[in-house]
């Protein structure tokens, strides 16, 4: 029986699983923001809760996080949940929990996951993308992760945004501009949209709502998004050349997307044909703390 949490940028989630990889109890609540220490204590009350609650003790614990622990210093980098940056997580929980816990980027839980339990399960070759609050992905080959030597596989969410107009800059948190992050993450959607079409949309669901009732401008806003993950997942087919692609976070439920984004990727990937396929998870939501589950060994 092992612990898995998704540490979301809006939500976090925690599920207890057993030795059959089965959910027996899961539970989110919104993710504390903006503040290190709390998030710590969030983790470490909800683990608590879960033991109790279940009369169980000392269980293993994943933790997917939207960023990734540094070899050199085993601090946070890279996470769009930016008061975790440079901060020790990993050590500071190991400490309050004895030593029970490992840490993954979500998107890589994500990925794994599907790719050993999901649509993904067989295939060779498998991209699991996260678009969400950020923007990750995750590259499994053969059941195995590939982290590469900087830690970074996969993190195609802080390339530039190709074949783009290059006048149509927004910043990223990262330090660059243009990032597919800001085109294509819920928060990056819904800023080029409101600031394309004039429009106060409140969130991206508000948006995705929108377009389904026959907005006008929410439906062009949709048409940006489609073309926008078609240019960026060619650019990931054009090297990596998986044979399925996987969608998850909360935009990832835009069922749209799924017909729309193959019919057009073509155009800009390298070859005549693209057998790649898109799919979406069929783990749903509970993709990430199954993969989280999973970097324990289950006994």
């Amino acid at each position: 029986m092992n612990i898995g949490i998704d540490l979301g940028g809006t939500k976090i989630e925690i599920a207890l699983v057993n030795n059959q990889h089965e959910i027996i109890y899961r539970y989110r609540e919104p993710t504390i923001r903006g503040d290190y220490a709390s998030s710590c204590q969030q983790l470490i009350k909800l683990i608590a809760q879960v033991e109790q609650l279940h009369n169980l003790a000392n269980l293993p614990i994943g933790i997917g996080i939207p960023g990734s622990i540094a070899k050199q210093s085993g601090l946070v980098k890279n996470a769009n949940s930016t008061w975790l940056n440079g901060q020790p997580l990993l050590a500071d929980l190991n400490r309050a929990l004895d030593g029970r816990v490992r840490i993954a980027n979500d998107a890589n839980c994500f990925a794994l996951s599907e790719a050993l339990f999901g649509h993904a399960k067989g295939a060779e070759t498998v991209l699991g993308v996260i678009i969400g609050t950020g923007c990750g992905a995750g590259l499994v080959v053969n059941g195995q992760l590939i982290h590469g030597l900087n830690g970074i596989g996969g993190e195609w969410g802080h390339n530039a945004m190709p074949w783009v107009n290059e006048s149509d800059r927004v910043a990223c948190y990262c330090g660059l501009e243009n990032c597919i992050e800001t085109y294509l993450s819920g928060p990056g959607w819904l800023l080029r949209s409101k600031q394309r079409y004039q429009l106060d949309w409140s969130d991206a669901k508000a948006l995705y709502t929108d377009y389904q009732q026959g907005g006008l401008a929410a439906q062009q806003a949709f048409d940006d998004y489609v073309v926008n993950l078609a240019k960026g997942l060619a650019s990931v087919i054009n090297i990596f050349d998986p044979d399925v692609i996987i969608l998850g976070g909360g935009l990832g439920q835009m069922t749209e997307l799924y017909q729309r984004v193959p019919a057009i990727w073509q155009n800009w990937v390298f070859s005549d044909l693209v057998e790649t396929r898109l799919l979406a998870p069929k783990l749903g939501d509970s993709s990430g703390v199954l993969g989280a589950a999973g970097l324990w060994p289950f006994h």
